[in-house]
């Protein structure tokens, strides 16, 4: 498996708004609006309001990473899963962004007909379960700033490329590219209007 097929079958995505409920699947929703309790814990008389809307995992020492991501066509060609640690995307700024997401899966490629495509109005992020398939978001504006948390391991994952030349796997990575395994790409619709 070394090249992409000449042809590839596209697949259209709905473009859906994020909310909580709609994440459940892949994740949880970190930001206003998630059904949390406060923590127990107040020196500022109620100035202050703390939640755990989330248990990050990691099995490796957890990187901090600000990202810098510029428009690219809305096309997904890599999906992607972690093993070991729970990946967390938060937006700066307020910006808008996409992101592509299919439930874990037991199988060596995702559940290709549960894949979708959701829009965050830049007010909240995502952390993703572990297992997740993903693409790295879109963002729907140049200059969309993005603190990821992810494994150290991923880091490393991500260099060591596989004998194709195109994908990537390690301890905490497994990146396939979808028209080298499935001959399909998916396209997210947006209505940029």
């Amino acid at each position: 498996m070394s090249a992409r097929p000449a042809t590839l079958s596209v697949r259209r995505l709905a473009l859906e708004t994020a909310t909580p409920e709609a994440l459940r699947p892949y994740g949880a929703w970190l930001g206003p609006g998630a059904d949390v309790p406060t923590l127990p814990v107040d020196y500022y008389k109620g100035a202050v309001a703390m939640s755990r809307p989330v248990a990050f995992e990691s099995l490796s020492p957890v990187e901090v990473s600000l990202t810098s991501l510029r428009r690219r066509p809305f096309e997904v060609h890599y999906l992607e899963r972690h093993f070991q640690h729970t990946q967390t995307f938060i937006p700066l700024g307020g910006k808008p962004f996409i992101a592509v997401l299919a439930p874990p899966s037991e199988g060596e490629m995702p559940e290709l007909d549960q894949v979708r495509a959701f829009r965050f109005d830049g007010s909240a992020g995502l952390c993703l379960d572990v297992g997740t398939w993903h693409e790295f978001p879109f963002p729907l504006d140049d200059d969309t700033h993005m603190v990821v948390l992810l494994s150290s391991q991923v880091t490393v994952d991500l260099q060591q490329r596989a004998d194709n030349g195109i994908e990537a796997f390690g301890p905490d990575l497994d990146k396939k590219d979808m028209g080298l395994r499935a001959g399909l790409r998916f396209q997210v619709t947006v209505d940029e209007g």
